[in-house]
């Protein structure tokens, strides 16, 4: 492809340039730190942008190879993971949790299939007893203490966004189902075999390369008093500092909804494989559209946002990931996300450092998002 290099660094075709110029304006009048983006279009990359510090002070460099904690936007690869084990036959959304994991059928949660865990119905959106931050390390038996409650809610009959339990209690459904853990999985299966820069996680050798999360001007905790029983356990209990990413704890933990760590390439790179048409599919067509098939939709109680789930992935609603319907992808606190659009052909990320408050409208990634489709359209 032709490319012009570009003084916030990386490569942009002519055709997108307007995505450059939104990228350089999110820094002169948006208040990006640090941060990359990458979009790619019927199978090629056509926008490879980073530019920024990666650390507060601005003495560090934001590098081609510099990964950010992404939050929720782990969720998406962790959806891409089940949904190649569907492909592989090796589990259908359809099945049982309990089918894999018989003590998840405690307190009358038997019926709770893998799909209606995915995408947020299965009343477990957090712990319904105290807890501490130390309590997310606990790997298995923070899984146990989940499958062992009473769903909040009716399974099945609303989503309940499980901002960190999902992590909790897909990591260890995947490990009984795989063998492997799915940190392990991201690393033999993204890693290793495709070479996309995406663990759960992230590695000693690794920290030289990982921005420092900033957070949000004046973050408040907001009105908990009004939080209703699925928003207080999802969102307060333990309730989370955005700098957390930058602790060796955090670093070391398992936690596939939240502790993602990778960058804008890696990312769109993913979403990439998951387009009908691929040239090195991650999953076949069948795969991805019972991944992507909505499986509920309306206000979601976390959330208190309209929501269309699929099988772990967010689908497109109220134009978030663009004007397609079919779009589907996830976002992260703060910002970041990573979306694929069938219709359009498209898969684009954006990573960054300094945090927003906004759960929705980010000016940032709007910008990013609106330059790609007019460009697109011109």
């Amino acid at each position: 492809m032709t490319q012009t290099l570009l003084a916030a660094q990386g490569v942009c075709t002519p055709r997108f340039s307007a995505v450059q110029t939104a990228f350089e304006r999110n820094f002169s009048e948006r208040g990006e730190v640090g941060a990359a983006f990458c979009l790619w279009v019927d199978g090629q990359p056509v926008v490879d942008l980073w530019s920024g510090a990666r650390d507060a002070a601005g003495a560090l460099p934001w590098t081609r190879d510099t990964v950010a904690n992404v939050w929720s936007t782990t969720k998406g690869v962790t959806a891409a993971c089940f949904a190649m084990l569907v492909d592989r036959g090796r589990l259908s959304y359809e099945d049982k949790v309990a089918d894999h994991w018989p003590a998840f059928a405690a307190e009358g949660k038997g019926e709770i299939t893998i799909g209606m865990l995915l995408s947020h119905q299965a009343g477990l959106s957090g712990f319904t007893s105290p807890a501490v931050v130390e309590d997310l390390y606990a790997g298995h038996a923070a899984a146990e203490r989940l499958a062992a409650q009473a769903p909040i809610w009716p399974p099945g009959t609303a989503s309940g966004y499980h901002a960190i339990s999902f992590g909790l209690l897909a990591t260890e459904l995947f490990e009984r189902v795989e063998g492997r853990s799915l940190k392990q999985f991201v690393a033999d299966e993204l890693a290793g075999a495709r070479g996309l820069d995406i663990a759960i996680g992230l590695g000693p050798s690794r920290t030289d390369q990982a921005a420092e999360m900033l957070a949000p001007a004046g973050m408040g905790s907001g009105d908990i008093g009004s939080f209703n029983p699925a928003q207080v356990a999802a969102l307060t209990n333990p309730g989370l500092d955005p700098r957390l990413p930058n602790t060796a704890a955090w670093r070391a933990a398992e936690i596939p909804s939240a502790n993602g760590f990778s960058n804008a390439r890696a990312l769109a790179g993913l979403y990439a494989g998951l387009l009908l048409g691929a040239k090195a599919p991650l999953v076949s067509a069948a795969a991805i559209t019972q991944a992507t098939e909505v499986r509920i939709e309306g206000r979601d109680l976390v959330l208190d946002l309209f929501a269309r789930w699929g099988a772990g992935f967010l689908v497109n609603s109220e134009q978030l990931y663009g004007p397609n319907p079919e779009a589907f992808g996830h976002s992260g606190w703060g910002g970041s996300f990573a979306f694929a659009d069938p219709k359009a052909g498209i898969a684009m990320a954006y990573t960054m450092n300094q945090m927003s408050q906004l759960l929705r409208g980010d000016p940032r990634g709007v910008a990013l998002i609106d330059a790609v489709y007019g460009a697109l359209d011109e």
